[in-house]
């Protein structure tokens, strides 16, 4: 267990987080408002969710400009006396995911001030920092940098420092008909269906897939374009001698805790990653349960558990003794 040297480096939020904070404090929404403005991409999740809500009309800024038709679905109307026309709203709400410098919504600032609107604009935010307070006239909760969201952690600059396992993660598992250390695991390797593919560079691969396996492994990042600095795979000789060992979560921390410049894991398993967590002392994210792992968070169902087993044995010894008075 890892206690000292612990490095919680970014604050992260899911999109369950997102959901959650949005209906705890929709009524900070001022009541009038018409119309819900996304601001693509990562700002239309936010806005779709908001808009639900409060049952108005949704569109994005560039929809907005062009005064394109508003259209809603035929399962639920919206407000009576809604918009067919983005020029008929009087009161608009503009939605982003986040904001830290303020650049971007200066931009969407900019481009909805070209378009001539005697309309009221109110700006929002659902994750900022408290500097940018001023910048905006709404943010539902401060997180301080650097963060990262569900919906754009394969995308984030945190990429470039991360450490990435394979199967689970940039590729589906195999099945167990597939893992057979041989001709079909070979198949499987060259004709994985990719699952979550970067689009940044990768610091480094971290895989349990054997070092015999690399040519066709490396083959397959080719082919789906992975850019990585380097592949490390475990050197071992066959599928049972891992297994017997029980390798994967060891060999993963061992590359992730020597390597300082690496402050992220992204890990398939729950299990491997709260072992990675708590052998490293950095941040894991596990695409299982697309959560963000951190050793301190696992550190208290380990103690709980030494805690347990303590009381077991307490109570063992007191019965022990019990008895012996007894004889």
């Amino acid at each position: 267990m890892v206690l000292e040297n612990k490095v919680n480096m970014y604050s992260y939020r899911s999109i369950s987080d997102l959901s959650s904070i949005i209906s705890e404090k929709i009524n900070i929404i001022p009541s009038d408002i018409d119309l819900v403005v996304g601001v693509p991409r990562s700002g239309m999740l936010p806005a779709s969710i908001i808009a639900l809500y409060l049952n108005t009309p949704l569109t994005d800024i560039y929809s907005y400009v062009e005064n394109r038709p508003l259209i809603s679905g035929q399962t639920r109307r919206v407000k009576k006396n809604s918009l067919s026309q983005c020029d008929q709203a009087k009161h608009i709400l503009v939605v982003d995911d986040s904001i830290a410098s303020g650049k971007s919504m200066q931009m969407a600032m900019s481009l909805l001030s070209e378009f001539k609107s005697s309309a009221k604009f109110t700006y929002c935010c659902i994750y900022g920092v408290s500097a940018a307070r001023s910048k905006i006239d709404i943010i539902f909760e401060n997180v301080s940098m650097p963060r990262i969201f569900e919906w754009n952690i394969f995308h984030h600059q945190a990429v470039e420092s991360a450490c990435f396992d394979i199967d689970g993660v940039l590729c589906v598992d195999p099945t167990n008909e597939q893992n057979d250390d041989g001709d079909k695991y070979i198949n499987f390797i060259l004709n994985a269906e990719p699952l979550f593919i970067p689009t940044k560079k990768v610091k480094y691969l971290v895989t349990s897939r054997l070092e015999k396996y690399r040519l066709e492994t490396e083959a397959w990042l080719k082919k789906y374009n992975v850019d990585y600095e380097k592949l490390f795979m475990l050197d071992l000789p066959d599928a049972e001698t891992r297994r017997k060992l029980g390798a994967h979560s060891k060999f993963k921390s061992e590359v992730y805790k020597k390597n300082i410049t690496t402050t992220l894991f992204i890990e398939s398993e729950l299990n491997q990653a709260i072992d990675i967590a708590n052998l490293t002392g950095k941040d894991v994210f596990c695409t299982e349960t697309m959560a963000l792992v951190t050793p301190s968070e696992n550190i208290v169902p380990q103690v709980n558990k030494v805690i347990s087993n303590f009381k077991w044995f307490l109570v063992r010894c007191i019965n022990y003794l019990r008895r012996r008075i007894s004889l």
